[in-house]
């Protein structure tokens, strides 16, 4: 299970009711802060999340509404919040202009108070965990190096309770050891294997994160099947040739991948400040049913459906 928190879910430039971009995906101590528009700070005070634990930042790319906030962030964590270390992730070109942003205008040559380091990153797996992982993969946008983000779960066998309760195995470590694919013997000698009281092999939960594009045709495969989607609708499709003009999505292009690439749940962000949330949600659910646009603020727990 993983949940994702909508800090800025503007295009561009900050409206009064939203702002610019930035989300933390959450799974148990894990939180990954993904973007960091100007303001971001604010925003993760606002929400009540606070900082803690909030050392991994990745980057869908160097636009300045997606990295302005570093600077703000950064000086936060200089002189209020404690921090152990933080790990900066994007394409090379985007951590270029970090780089300049933190080092020539933050730190002008100061020590950071924690190690923090700047990660260049390829399209592939470079995050891993007991139980998920964390995949790059390219997005088309205007420049290079931009990024999208896929939180995997690992698959797993469900642990079934019903048929433990009949076999007698008691509550504890015992079940522990099952799940982990270990046999166990009860009291009475008798022996349960993890296959009496596992379920077949399910995938895990998929929660992608595509920001800024303006092609959708190269994301097919890397969202086929997704549990949850989050891509930018920056625009309507009245203004598709703008959109093309700046790489950006209309809502129904978003709502069209959705539905080629099988995708569960649909959530659109980066709304620009001239339309109307119900416009955007409007165009999309007419293709895709099952679209959110997200708010400031808003919150989506993404689970497997049993």
């Amino acid at each position: 299970m993983f949940e994702i928190l909508f800090l800025g879910t503007s295009a561009s430039a900050p409206s009064a009711k939203r702002g610019l971009s930035a989300q933390i995906v959450k799974h148990d101590e894990y939180r990954f802060l993904i973007d960091c528009g100007e303001g971001t700070q604010r925003q993760i005070l606002q929400s009540g999340t606070g900082f803690k634990n909030l050392n991994r930042i990745l980057l869908t790319h160097g636009h300045l509404d997606h990295i302005l906030g570093l600077g703000g962030l950064l000086s936060t964590f200089l002189r209020w919040e404690a921090i152990d270390e933080l790990d900066i992730f994007g394409g090379r070109s985007t951590l270029d202009r970090v780089h300049d942003l933190i080092y020539g205008v933050v730190l002008r040559g100061n020590q950071a108070p924690m190690p923090l380091r700047l990660n260049d990153i390829k399209p592939g797996l470079f995050f891993e965990a007991d139980d998920f992982t964390v995949t790059a993969f390219s997005v088309t946008h205007r420049g290079p190096d931009c990024l999208g983000y896929v939180f995997e779960g690992r698959e797993r066998r469900p642990f079934l309770p019903e048929k433990a309760d009949a076999l007698g195995v008691p509550f504890g470590p015992e079940r522990r050891d099952l799940v982990a694919g270990k046999e166990i013997f009860l009291p009475d000698g008798k022996r349960v294997q993890p296959d009496d009281v596992l379920g077949p092999l399910q995938k895990g939960v998929k929660l992608v994160v595509v920001g800024d594009t303006g092609r959708t045709d190269d994301l097919l495969e890397i969202c086929k099947d997704a549990d949850a989607l989050v891509i930018e609708s920056t625009y309507t499709d009245e203004e598709a040739e703008m959109a093309r003009t700046f790489s950006h999505l209309t809502a129904r292009q978003g709502a069209e991948l959705a539905v080629k690439a099988g995708v569960k749940k649909l959530i659109l962000t980066h709304i620009s400040r001239r339309y109307r949330e119900k416009d955007i949600l409007k165009e999309a659910q007419a293709v895709f049913p099952n679209t959110s646009v997200a708010r400031d603020f808003d919150s989506f727990v993404i689970k497997r459906e049993e």
